[in-house]
């Protein structure tokens, strides 16, 4: 199934509740994040680390690639905090 695709008519043949509307365009938006998360990161730690691409990581180059998603994650997880309390 598309994630994308618009929620299923429920067997009684009626529409779904707009609370499950939200919950499922509240889903598909937290993966659309995630991915895009990861692929900035990787790419923009992929970057930084890896100087001389190979068929394998070396040693120095795995260990740069964790510290820089470690944080970056951190990072993200400050500024989300950060935003989340100030909107209360």
């Amino acid at each position: 199934m598309d994630s994308f695709s618009s929620p299923s008519i429920s067997s009684s043949g009626s529409q779904p509740s707009a609370e499950a509307v939200m919950e499922q365009i509240k889903a598909q938006l937290a993966q659309a994040y995630a991915q895009e998360f990861m692929e900035t990161v990787g790419n923009k730690c992929f970057t930084k680390c890896v100087t001389k691409p190979g068929s394998s990581l070396s040693g120095s180059e795995s260990s740069c690639v964790s510290r820089c998603v470690d944080r970056y994650m951190e990072a993200t997880g400050i500024v989300g905090r950060g935003l989340f309390s100030q909107s209360r």
